[in-house]
């Protein structure tokens, strides 16, 4: 279903047209940052403030977008970040984002928080679901949920663990936001001058968190319940249990980097969760030239945290990104425009990216260096 607007052009526009047709408790969740949102900020300021060089009279005609990454060939050199209650967005979300995941070869993180089970998403994304786990709760509802993922064929294991309490995010807390929903008079309100999402949202069941019903040892969703469980030696004995490749994600020090390497990671994902944890977390992209240079240059990593266009992309990579993930332009695409939105806004990332490449004189992805970025942007 698709509200039927003019084509987004730009992630900024995604998230103007989500401002206006999400209710503000929906919006602020997607948008919003731990503390005064200045991490959030920063990520953007910084990706902003590198500059690429442009070179001549090296034209390309076509450029190429597909790469290998962990053994698997993907179509495109980004895809997508694991979000939970995406459903929160668009009614069938979830489904949307495998659907586009397959279409153009990406990977598709699958938070453990997601609206759908993991089990229903890899039955349509296949290998290109990547299972993100949260040990949240009990360890036994952890290991029941790497089990789950295992029997559901997943390939891929992302280990978030940069999430040890929730940080409160001011603007959930003011629109009183909880999971499952708590409809007061200021909901109701909120969910009434927005008519469309919220009639779709009644039409097909407002979303909560999939995976928790049936998690062995658990007792349903805790937003806020502790994940400190996901500790080194969690991480040894995940290494141990878990024999397709894994992934650890939320890593902004070279020290830890060189540790989860060492302890038998296959790739790590620089991050600072877009700024919704530590509002004075360094920016993530600052960030990823260190860890690149601490594993150094083969060692896969994976990012994300302020990317909205192309050029960052482009930038990620010449950075020392292998695969770059995106999160909230997702969302803001399927909340401004549904379906059609996020194709949208894909079609709009890819072109962007290869005309970013185009003014480098690029021909592939694999010819992005840090020598095009202009060398004072270290």
């Amino acid at each position: 279903m698709s509200i039927g607007q003019a084509p987004i052009h730009t992630s900024d526009e995604a998230r103007a047209l989500a401002r206006r047709r999400l209710p503000r408790l929906v919006f602020d969740y997607i948008d919003g940052a731990a503390g005064k949102e200045r991490a959030a900020a920063r990520n953007l300021e910084a990706l902003d403030a590198r500059q690429l060089m442009p070179r001549v009279l090296a034209p390309a005609e076509q450029c190429g977008l597909g790469q290998t990454f962990l053994g698997q060939t993907l179509g495109l050199p980004f895809g997508i970040a694991p979000m939970g209650m995406c459903n929160l967005a668009w009614p069938g979300a979830d489904q949307l984002l495998a659907a586009e995941a397959v279409r153009r070869g990406m990977p598709h993180g699958v938070s453990t928080a997601a609206s759908s089970t993991l089990e229903a998403i890899a039955k349509q994304a296949g290998a290109l679901a990547w299972f993100q786990l949260y040990v949240t709760g009990t360890l036994e509802a952890a290991w029941g949920l790497v089990d789950r993922a295992k029997a559901a064929g997943y390939e891929v294991l992302i280990l978030t663990v940069d999430v040890p309490r929730v940080a409160p995010r001011p603007r959930d807390v003011r629109n009183g936001f909880t999971m499952p929903f708590r409809i007061g008079p200021r909901q109701f309100m909120d969910f009434a001058l927005h008519p469309h999402w919220s009639l779709a949202s009644l039409i097909h069941g407002m979303p909560g968190p999939a995976n928790f019903d049936n998690a062995p040892g658990g007792k349903g969703f805790d937003r806020h319940a502790s994940r400190a469980g996901a500790n080194w030696a969690f991480l040894d004995e995940l290494r141990r249990r878990w024999d397709g490749q894994l992934i650890v994600k939320g890593v902004l020090s070279p020290d830890d980097a060189q540790r989860i390497k060492a302890a038998g990671a296959d790739a790590i994902y620089v991050s600072n969760h877009g700024g919704r944890q530590l509002d004075s977390a360094p920016p993530a992209i600052t960030a990823l030239a260190r860890v690149r240079a601490a594993v150094g240059p083969d060692f896969p990593l994976v990012f994300d945290s302020g990317v909205r266009s192309g050029e960052d992309i482009l930038k990620a990579l010449a950075c020392g990104a292998d695969l770059v993930m995106l999160g909230r332009p997702l969302l803001y695409a399927l909340g401004a425009d549904g379906a059609r939105g996020l194709a949208s806004l894909l079609d709009a990332l890819v072109t962007e990216l290869g005309v970013a490449m185009a003014q480098l004189g690029l021909a592939d992805v694999a010819d992005i260096r840090a020598s095009h970025l202009l060398p004072n942007d270290f």
